[in-house]
């Protein structure tokens, strides 16, 4: 897809990343939880409290696409301690990549992906890291495209629901 723009939010963003993070949360996951367990979910793990302690972490960053001047998804990126899981210094940890329902199949997130890559270059990170919700397909074909392989599993709340993410790594420079 021709114009797209991904730019670095500030916390001025906080409000958006909010609408855009529901948003796109929403449309990924509603039709396979339930009411209450997404309701629960959206509220707080985009409370804006959260949000600007996020933003104001200096070891994750956000980036919005922007398709002209809409805001088509977003990326979040954790490096060291910002990690969920892992929290070395030679890994960049990709949170989140969401994407409007309306951009699926115009290259939105592979742009956000390889903003990703451009991150984990400048930073000499040895690999990059994620966990995808084990039942959706449609991401974890996505990173097993673009070279990521499954090493481990973690647990995931979604409300009271516990789901099984599917960590996913891609090695960038080989140890000797």
């Amino acid at each position: 897809m021709d114009n797209l723009i991904i730019r670095k939010l500030t916390l001025s963003d906080v409000e958006q990343l909010q609408l855009i993070g529901r948003q796109t949360f929403h449309e990924t996951f509603a039709p396979v939880n339930s009411e209450a367990n997404m309701s629960q979910y959206l509220e707080e793990g985009f409370a804006s409290d959260k949000l600007t302690a996020e933003l104001n972490n200096p070891q994750s960053e956000f980036y919005f696409v922007l398709s002209d001047t809409t805001i088509a998804g977003y990326l979040k990126l954790n490096r060291g301690q910002a990690q969920t899981e892992l929290k070395e210094q030679a890994g960049l940890e990709i949170e989140r990549i969401y994407v409007l329902k309306a951009f699926h199949g115009k290259q939105v997130g592979q742009a956000l992906y390889e903003k990703a890559m451009e991150v984990a270059g400048a930073m000499h990170a040895e690999y990059v890291w994620l966990g995808v919700w084990e039942e959706n397909n449609r991401a974890i074909g996505f990173y097993r495209k673009n070279g990521f392989e499954p090493f481990g599993q973690h647990l995931f709340r979604l409300g009271a629901d516990v789901q099984t993410d599917i960590l996913m790594k891609k090695t960038l420079i080989q140890k000797s």
